[in-house]
């Protein structure tokens, strides 16, 4: 899967962002200007030591981010969608494109996309949830419907050699 990141604003939810595409496989693609710089401390803290292993594409803006990916398949997350992104099919090599934190996809891409425009439902008087949930949200509904691929879904085991899973208590 592909993540895109429309001019977004804040370090530390870009850095969330790109460890959350770490552990997915999923790459990270940015759309210029942004609003703070990649050797940004908050970017690297909230990414942690995985930052290196991002896959990260840079676009000097939004026409050359198209015209790198002709005929890609872009939903567009947006809190102005008519569909929620759980009725749609997301295919593996999809991008899902979410705004900049403090107003979103701009309005021209969203009208020239608008069977593409996904949302996730919200309680009534929240404008918005936060940009990193938001990715992961959507980004696991995508996962979910190709099967995660390429994902370890055995559980965690902190002692090598010893397995361990949370029991049900039978009192």
């Amino acid at each position: 899967m592909n993540i895109v990141l429309h001019q977004p604003e804040i370090p530390s939810n870009t850095g969330n962002i790109g460890r959350t595409c770490v552990a997915t496989g999923s790459s990270l693609h940015l759309i210029e200007p942004l609003g703070f710089i990649l050797s940004d401390k908050m970017l690297k803290r909230a990414g942690m030591d995985y930052w290196d292993q991002l896959t990260l594409c840079r676009y000097m803006n939004y026409k050359d981010f198209r015209d790198k990916h002709p005929g890609a398949k872009v939903w567009l997350a947006t809190t102005k969608g008519e569909k929620s992104y759980t009725d749609v099919h997301y295919s593996p090599d999809d991008y899902i494109m979410f705004g900049r934190e403090g107003g979103g996809i701009p309005e021209d891409i969203l009208i020239a996309n608008r069977d593409d425009c996904i949302r996730i439902p919200m309680g009534h008087g929240i404008r918005s949830l936060n940009l990193a949930n938001s990715v992961a949200i959507v980004l696991f509904e995508a996962l979910r419907q190709n099967g995660f691929p390429e994902l370890d879904r055995q559980p965690e085991t902190r002692d090598p050699g010893k397995q361990w899973v949370i029991q049900k208590d039978h009192n």
